[in-house]
This record gives C-alpha cells, sequence and structure tokens, in this order.
C-alpha cells in the first residue's frame, strides 16, 4: 500500500524470550492483540530457555508456535540459552554488561567458533520444526565480534540492536528506533513509561517504530497495559503493522 508514492508509517510488535515457561506471561496479552484484528507480530523464540524450556521437550509450544505462523507472525532466532554461562568477566565493563546491566548476554563474550556453533544449533531446531527463519536477535542485543564475523557465514537476512535493523550478511544498518520497558522494579517502571512516552513523540514521524516487549512486562498491570494502549494509539494514527522480515523485504523493494 502506497499513499502519494511514500509507504505509510508501520510500526512492528515484537515479543522477546518467547519459551515455554514464558508464554502463559504472554497469552492473555496475544489474545488482546489478536481482538484488534490483523496485527502480525515477530516472536523471538529461545530454543532452550535457561537451560529448562528445550522445545524438543514441549510440543504443545511448538504447536502453539505453528498457529502464530498460520497467522501470519513471524518466529526469529534469540540466542540458544539466553543465559551467559561464560568465564568471569576480565575487566570493569565486562562485569558490568554481564552482571549489573544484564545476566543474559549470551552472545557477549563469544568468540566465532563459539557463536557459529550456538547459531548453527538454533538453526538446526528451526529447522527441525520445519519454521522458516529470517532474523536473530542476540539475547540483550549484546553481540561479541565472533558473533557479528558468525552472522556473516549464515543464511540469514537480518539481526538488529534497539535502534536499528542490519541488513545480512552486510551488515548494512537501516534506522528502526524502538521502544522498550525495564520493568523489574516500580521505579523502573515509572521511569521507562516517562521515557517512552517521549522517545513516541519524539519519533512521531519516524517512518516504523518497533514495540521490543519482554514477559516481565507482561507481569505487571501498568507495563502490559502500557503496550495495549500504545499498540491501539499507534494503529489509529494509520501505523501499518509489519514483523520485522515483511518491513525489511518492503525496504528492499521500494
Amino acid at each position: 500500500m502506497v499513499e502519494n508514492g511514500t509507504a505509510p508509517r508501520s510500526l512492528m510488535l515484537v515479543l522477546h524470550d518467547m519459551a515455554p515457561e514464558t508464554w502463559p506471561d504472554y497469552q492473555p496479552f496475544v489474545e488482546a492483540v489478536d481482538a484488534l484484528g490483523n496485527v502480525p507480530m515477530t516472536c523471538l523464540v529461545v530454543p532452550d530457555f535457561h537451560h529448562r524450556n528445550a522445545l524438543a521437550g514441549a510440543p504443545d509450544f511448538c504447536r502453539l508456535l505453528e498457529q502464530r505462523l498460520a497467522r501470519g507472525d513471524e518466529l526469529a532466532l534469540h540466542g540458544f540459552y539466553h543465559a551467559d554461562d561464560g568465564p568471569p568477566a576480565r575487566s570493569p565493563r565486562e562485569f558490568f554488561m554481564r552482571r549489573v546491566y544484564t545476566h543474559e548476554g549470551e552472545f557477549f563474550t563469544l568468540d566465532q567458533a563459539q557463536a557459529l556453533q550456538r547459531l548453527e544449533a538454533g538453526l538446526a531446531v528451526f529447522q527441525q520444526q520445519g519454521w522458516p527463519v529470517h532474523g536473530f536477535v542476540a539475547p540483550a542485543w549484546l553481540m561479541s565480534e565472533g558473533t557479528r564475523q558468525a552472522l556473516r557465514r549464515l543464511p540469514l537476512r537480518y539481526t538488529s540492536t534497539p535502534q536499528h535493523l542490519y541488513r545480512l550478511p552486510e551488515f548494512t544498518a537501516i534506522d528502526a528506533p524502538g521502544l522498550v520497558w525495564s520493568a523489574r522494579s516500580a521505579w523502573r517502571r515509572g521511569l521507562s513509561k516517562v521515557l517512552c512516552e517521549w522517545q513516541r513523540k519524539r519519533w512521531r514521524e519516524a517512518a516504523t517504530l518497533r514495540l521490543g516487549l519482554h514477559p516481565v512486562d507482561m507481569r505487571h498491570h501498568s507495563s502490559r497495559q502500557y503496550w495495549l494502549d500504545t499498540l491501539e494509539t499507534l494503529l489509529n494514527q494509520g501505523r501499518e503493522p509489519l514483523t520485522k522480515a515483511a518491513w525489511l523485504q518492503r525496504q528492499a523493494s521500494a
């Protein structure tokens, strides 16, 4: 759809950390989104979330994901374990990124061989399930240079960081600003709401806007309702909901 020769503004609804144990958090929200109409989502799927959610042992969840695919959703690879099990940090900066900022930066310190092995293992899980996969998003968006080199060797179309999508294998950056909450405590939720509202107004005219949701957001009424209200507002403003893969394809054909 084109208006006056210009593609309509869009939005991307992205559900992080999709796994058997996080689906109960997401289910009421997803049902509410489905009730709004045709709003495709990008689901970031973890093959074995925290070493206790292997998809091979969760046939009901896998059938659910197949149903989401049939509705028009996209499944993207989101790490393998979504847990940082690497050796102790070697510098203050590394300690901050791996133990203060997050404990889940699985791909932050991997060398190329390690990253490639884990990425290929994740892609094999998707292949076993018969799921198409176009993108990879590192847990907490943290990627080592080894991970970047490994991604250049794989048949994936994109990866992303909080403000950009990167077309692979060249790592061509495309602006795609995103909103995200830190919902682990009341003060973080309060600050997140203020910041996201400021960013949403700042990016009012952006060609696209990503909404990056996490399971913890769904466990608190304020954050869950914020995402639903924001989604409805953006839809009412005429933004077209697209998956990441669909949006990237549109950029390529523009």
